[in-house]
């Protein structure tokens, strides 16, 4: 009300002065009730005097201008709420009322807030493991899970094995939509049913020795199939065999077996070492026996064409001349047979008592060596030798040498 109107206080003015310019705090009570009357927040009837005035204020509701003030705030709020931002290795998945909208990539990106429109944001460059037939407990330690490692093989063996599986997202919406587990678990149970399949073509000493990244290669193959059959959005990076051997139970009778079986093939390969040096020495050998067969034989061809040959010259040679021919062939012959005997002709001229002495031993022996060097068309041998003869006549003793001649036929 005016202030100068009876009623209103008398010592104020119109600033909420006092008159006798006395200065004071301000009344914190009437500032605010004198902006939401200016809001409109407060409507109450005036009374005469303060205690109406404060009475009015005490019985006032609020009015549309707070609601309005309310309203606009939480609808600021409700529209920052939509702001999101995607890292690097990320994608967002937008859903209006549960429908799939789009594809975010990375970067700051704003969607109708919920109700209307949410957002998922599912990493798809973090490789995750998966452990199926254990658990590992951080460390070297780790617990072995039967029902996921104790599998059948192709020759009825059990078999206790254990995969690590690493894989990451390659479809985001096809997780989302089509898968209702958590991807660990889809994978776990996926590798559970493709090592099983893998394990059933195999045998267990394939799948103990020399199997493993054959079993591997291809449980990782079938795995994928797998997951792509059931658009699951899941990409296997790799299958990773972590062990395979026998149940405890028979685990000493199974390390016996594959003692025994490498003892085995230790054995055979020396044996197949021994086979590689005797085969190759005995086939040379055999081929060399074969060229001195065929060296032999071709020896005795020619050998036989040459005394054929010489003998058709022969017997041109004796129908030219048969007597010549004929001495000639007694003469040869004679040789031939007394080369090899000890027995010397002496043909000595001179008569009388002497005696002659010669060395039979060197003559012979000469004369073999001779013969032995002398070609065929040789007819005879004659070798002058010295020989010296004791006269019993000569008082003196002396000895006197002579020259004798000594015809040797053969």
């Amino acid at each position: 009300m005016p202030w100068d109107q009876p009623g209103s206080s008398g010592d104020k003015d119109p600033w909420g002065q006092k008159k006798n310019n006395q200065q004071g705090p301000p009344d914190l009570d009437k500032i605010i009730k004198d902006i939401k009357n200016k809001l409109g927040l407060s409507r109450g009837g005036s009374g005469s005097g303060d205690g109406g005035s404060e009475g009015a204020g005490s019985g006032s509701k609020p009015g549309y201008g707070m609601f309005l003030i309310i309203g606009i705030v939480a609808l600021g709020f409700w529209i920052a709420s939509g702001f999101y931002t995607i890292t690097q290795g990320e994608q967002g998945i937008e859903l209006r009322l549960g429908a799939y909208k789009r594809t975010t990539e990375a970067g700051l990106h704003w969607h109708i807030p919920s109700p209307v429109e949410s957002v998922n944001i599912i990493n798809v460059q973090s490789v995750n493991t998966v452990e199926v037939g254990y658990r590992s407990r951080g460390g070297s330690s780790a617990t072995t899970v039967p029902r996921e490692a104790l599998m059948l093989t192709k020759d009825e063996n059990i078999i206790d094995i254990q995969f690590a599986v690493l894989y990451d997202i390659k479809s985001p919406t096809d997780l989302m939509f089509n898968v209702a587990d958590a991807p660990e678990t889809v994978v776990r149970q996926a590798t559970e049913s493709a090592v099983r399949e893998t394990i059933g073509q195999n045998t267990m000493d394939f799948a103990i020795t020399e199997g493993r990244s054959v079993i591997a290669a291809q449980t990782q193959t079938l795995l994928q199939q797998i997951l792509d059959r059931y658009q699951t959005g899941i990409n296997v990076r790799s299958v990773e065999m972590q062990d395979a051997q026998p149940p405890t139970e028979v685990k000493d009778a199974f390390d016996d077996a594959v003692r025994a079986r490498e003892d085995e093939q230790r054995l055979k390969n020396l044996a197949e070492a021994y086979s590689n040096d005797v085969i190759p020495r005995a086939r040379g050998l055999a081929v060399r026996a074969t060229q001195e067969a065929e060296g032999y034989k071709a020896s005795v061809i020619a050998k036989a064409e040459g005394e054929a040959s010489r003998f058709d010259q022969i017997r041109t040679e004796y129908e030219k001349a048969p007597s010549v021919t004929r001495d000639r062939l007694y003469i040869e012959t004679m040789q031939q047979v007394l080369g090899s005997t000890s027995k010397m002709v002496i043909d000595q001229k001179q008569g009388g008592n002497s005696v002659m002495y010669l060395p039979l031993d060197k003559m012979i022996e000469n004369s073999r060596n001779s013969s032995a060097g002398r070609t065929s068309d040789n007819s005879m041998f004659n070798t002058p030798q010295t020989s010296t003869t004791f006269n019993p006549g000569n008082s003196s003793g002396a000895n006197s040498t002579r020259s004798s001649s000594r015809s040797t036929t053969r």
